[in-house]
């Protein structure tokens, strides 16, 4: 900015100089003298000059013609005179218009010179100069108020810095701590809100979402781990206690050995059973768990009623369904299904209806995939119960693992969707697996 200040001064002083030089070229070529010194001493006498400027010119007739006007005393003019450059253009002068900053009686000064022409010979030199003392003075001024403006400044980026640097810094030192405490297992320790919207804050904020997320997965694996040791410990405990027995008692005996070899593998299919359904429940939280393709609603449903048939000696009820054209797996899809349909036909007897019903929900567009039955219904009470893990409340029958309706809810939830449990219009119970509206592409007919 000071070097723009100073050159910009230094161009107004030049072409105000400039502006003289004109002025007595062009009077001169209106009047177009024969006397070029009584001309030069009519231009100077009718000049009005500020104070700073002085105006020096140089005939080469060997008389030297100069006015000095606003100047206080003859000084400005021999100050002028002793400048080397002057001095060089008063002995020949310049071949063009020149004008250069410089000093002049030890201030500093913009000097213009100029050759004077007339019927194409140099016939003498013009002289200006105007005194850039002020015009100093003025940059000293701008160039301290740059400077203090800069500190200013820089004091300010510096202390912003600092603050902002400090507060970031205590957050992430906050994020180091609570991290070694979770390597200490202690996963309940939050960040908290910062009090902030910018970038600090939504680190904090992402944080504890992950330390919750964490939180949770691993309060979910634990309560996992537990139920599972909680149910293979039974038919290993039984497994192994028919087999002492029968070392101890009835090792010789045939039909005890049959028997018991029978039992035992009983019990090892119900455990294989139950890992297979565990592992099913650990690959629905995987990313890949899904391989969804189009999947035509009514066709898929046709099959799935022709398969079930013969589960059971049951009234196997198909209501028109929508034609649609859906994005899901199929595979998994018609595992769920299959579930709902077994628990259906545990939960009811010889005779009993159940239905495979498929309808959209006007209100949002999902597609609600239910079974129903006539048996004796799920109180509403253990609705909530019946989808946890190994939860089996009111349940008829002593072979199921309590995994199935948990794995429904889990293939519905990996398609976006859910899974409700309510009552029957054939007056049982009835379990829906509503798909979200996303996953139907298109609808056939109406």
């Amino acid at each position: 900015m000071v070097r723009n200040f100073t050159s910009s001064y230094e161009s107004l002083a030049a072409g105000s100089l400039g502006d003289e030089l004109r002025e007595f070229h062009q009077q001169a070529q209106r009047e177009h003298p024969t006397d070029l010194r009584a001309f030069t001493n009519s231009y100077l006498a009718g000049r009005s000059l500020a104070p700073s400027d002085v105006i020096l010119i140089h005939l080469k007739t060997g008389a030297r013609t100069s006015e000095t006007l606003g100047i206080p005393s003859i000084q400005a003019v021999d100050a002028v005179e002793a400048d080397p450059t002057v001095r060089q253009w008063l002995a020949a002068p310049p071949t063009r218009s020149v004008a250069l900053a410089t000093t002049i009686g030890g201030r500093p000064s913009e000097l213009v010179g100029a050759p004077i022409v007339a019927g194409q010979q140099v016939v003498g030199t013009f002289i200006a100069t105007t005194d850039l003392s002020a015009f100093v003075a003025e940059r000293r001024r701008v160039l301290a108020l740059s400077i203090a403006e800069a500190a200013v400044a820089l004091l300010a980026g510096v202390t912003s810095t600092f603050f902002l640097l400090r507060r970031l810094l205590r957050t992430v030192g906050r994020i180091t701590t609570t991290a070694e405490e979770i390597g200490s297992a202690s996963l309940d320790q939050r960040l908290g809100d910062q009090g902030s919207d910018d970038e600090v804050g939504e680190l904090a904020r992402t944080f504890d979402a992950m330390l919750e997320r964490v939180q949770t997965a691993m309060t979910a694996q634990r309560r996992l781990l537990s139920d599972v040791s909680h149910q293979l410990r039974t038919p290993l405990t039984v497994a192994r206690g028919h087999l002492e027995v029968l070392e101890r008692t009835g090792i010789d005996d045939p039909d005890q050995v049959r028997e018991t070899v029978d039992l035992v593998i009983d019990e090892l299919d119900h455990t294989r059973a139950l890992v297979e359904r565990l592992t099913m429940l650990g690959r629905a939280m995987e990313p890949d768990f899904l391989a969804p393709q189009p999947v035509e609603l009514q066709p898929f449903l046709a099959e799935l009623h022709e398969a079930v048939r013969v589960l059971a000696p049951r009234t196997f009820l198909l209501p028109p369904a929508p034609d649609l054209l859906l994005n899901v797996d199929a595979a998994k899809l018609r595992g769920a299904i299959l579930n709902l349909i077994d628990n259906a036909v545990r939960a009811t007897t010889t005779g009993d209806d159940i239905a495979l019903v498929a309808a959209v929900d006007g209100r949002d567009g999902s597609l609600r995939l239910s079974v129903e039955d006539s048996g004796p219904g799920i109180p509403e009470s253990q609705r909530a119960a019946v989808l946890r893990r190994f939860a089996r409340p009111g349940a008829r029958d002593a072979d199921g693992s309590g995994l199935g309706l948990a794995i429904v809810k889990a293939v519905a939830e990996a398609h976006g969707g859910s899974i409700a449990v309510g009552e029957s219009d054939l007056g049982g119970a009835s379990v829906t697996v509503v798909l979200p509206a996303t996953r139907i592409l298109a609808t056939r007919s109406a």
